[in-house]
């Protein structure tokens, strides 16, 4: 688990370019890169585009930590709901 929870830190330091926020460009480019094998539209920068200003709580054009953490418990929570389908379906 602690590795799970650096890797999401480090993630989006990394992808911000330690700004403390994702603008739009590093946004779409973070989301190509690590989010391509869990969610569908990866490859459509209005779909991205959608995504962030859903995230975008405030308003101010970019994604930042606290947001980017909303779309992480968002992949979480679809990815446990999959997950104990199938399992339900299995049994």
């Amino acid at each position: 688990m602690e590795s799970a929870i650096q890797t999401l830190v480090t993630t989006f330091v990394s992808s911000s370019r330690g700004k403390g926020n994702l603008d739009s460009k590093s946004f779409q480019k973070m989301v190509k890169k690590q989010f391509s094998g869990i969610m569908e539209d990866t490859n459509s920068s209005a779909a991205i585009k959608e995504m962030q200003c859903g995230l975008d709580e405030n308003s101010d054009g970019k994604v930042s930590f606290q947001e980017y953490l909303t779309l992480i418990g968002y992949l979480a929570k679809s990815l446990s709901q999959s997950k104990l389908e199938s399992n339900a379906a299995a049994s």
